[in-house]
């Protein structure tokens, strides 16, 4: 039987980051110097997004509390907490979102209970705590204490994938099997000032959000829409090995982005398609001749920064409607590194033009240069 992903749900924290705002207090920080202050204003200028959300609630005008760790309304500074203040907060604000979205999860699901939940997935790569995510969850929402649980930490943006592989194996080993996959990244913990220009574009891209779905072989309600998890393919790039990193500092995690990425992306989207698509003679005709967009009705990009959607499009001369769903997720949520992928899927999914039978290519990026794609199908119950 076919292995799908159900009851998609996302998740964010209730602080909104307005971007323009967030430039103007990035770009007045003391100790940047003309050209760190105009890498500020560019990078943020062209990113691509509107709004964001964060974690972390005293990043508000309206917030005044008597000792700010990561802000001081009053003088407009942003402060450097060590990386155990950083880590204290995420425990306490990942297990929030974490809830809230397996919650949501299987209340999308019909014909599902938390009861049936034999297999937790966890995901994050923006912080650590034990007893984990997988438990809080069980404890949280009444699964029962026998699920079994496995957690993905410190993967990177392409982590939801690997995720989802590891939920579709497991059903494929127990039919009976259902797989609760969540992924939760709070970004916005680990960023701050710097003169450095890839710590400024980390700084103007990322953000905190979750996403979570329910894989499953049991049959689909009448009116239920999911995705049919069809097959994974994983592909290292031969260079790009220091352009996208994420390590732990004193002072937060420290991520790399360089501005080479999209470049890297685009030498190399291609061949990283291959593998996908290589059981499939109509999509290996499609992708060598440059005509992959007509083949593949939706296409999943994780949305690392705009002028990475902008390589993929130009590269696989895509319909630039068919990069929506990832522009819009860019637009009103930043990157959320590993669950982003997860809400440029929901867009599709709850989109009117996605119908029943609809293949579906997906794609994230991270630390490697990894490149973990999947094809899907849209089915209707």
């Amino acid at each position: 039987m076919t292995v799908t992903l159900r009851g998609l749900q996302t998740a964010v924290p209730p602080t909104v980051l307005i971007q323009d705002q967030v430039r103007d207090v990035f770009k007045e920080q003391p100790g940047l110097n003309r050209l760190a202050q105009r890498i500020v204003s560019t990078s943020f200028d062209v990113s691509g997004i509107e709004t964001r959300h964060t974690a972390i609630a005293e990043l508000t005008t309206e917030a005044r509390p008597e000792t700010p760790e990561f802000f001081d309304v009053e003088s407009g500074e942003l402060l450097l907490p060590g990386t155990k203040a950083r880590n204290e907060l995420y425990a306490e604000q990942a297990t929030i979102l974490y809830v809230e979205a397996a919650r949501r999860a299987i209340a999308a699901t019909p014909g599902l209970e938390a009861s049936d939940i034999t297999h937790i997935v966890t995901v994050s790569c923006t912080g650590f705590y034990q007893p984990g995510p997988d438990y809080m969850i069980v404890r949280e929402l009444g699964l029962r204490p026998s699920v079994a649980r496995t957690h993905l930490g410190f993967m990177g943006c392409y982590a939801s994938m690997p995720a989802l592989r590891t939920a579709k194996q497991f059903c494929e080993a127990d039919p009976d099997a259902v797989v609760l996959v969540v992924s939760v990244e709070l970004c916005t913990l680990h960023l701050r000032s710097s003169t450095d220009p890839d710590t400024i574009v980390a700084c103007s891209l990322f953000a905190d959000g979750a996403g979570a779905g329910l894989v499953t072989q049991r049959p689909l309600e009448p009116g239920e829409r999911a995705f049919d998890l069809d097959r994974f393919e994983t592909v290292i790039t031969p260079v790009g090995e220091g352009d996208m990193a994420w390590k732990i500092g004193d002072h937060g995690f420290e991520m790399v982005l360089s501005t080479y990425v999209p470049n890297i992306i685009d030498d190399h989207i291609v061949g990283a398609l291959e593998p996908l698509f290589a059981d499939d003679e109509e999509l290996a005709r499609a992708l060598a001749a440059s005509t992959a967009g007509e083949s593949i009705t939706h296409w999943a990009i994780h949305p690392g920064g705009r002028s990475i959607l902008d390589k993929v499009e130009a590269k696989l001369e895509l319909d630039a409607s068919q990069l929506v769903p990832a522009r819009e997720t860019l637009r009103d949520f930043g990157n959320m590194s590993s669950a982003t992928v997860l809400f440029v899927l929901r867009n599709i999914l709850d989109g009117a033009s996605a119908a029943d039978g609809d293949r579906v290519a997906a794609m994230a990026f991270g630390p490697g240069l990894t490149v973990e794609t999947a094809l899907m199908t849209v089915r209707e119950g």
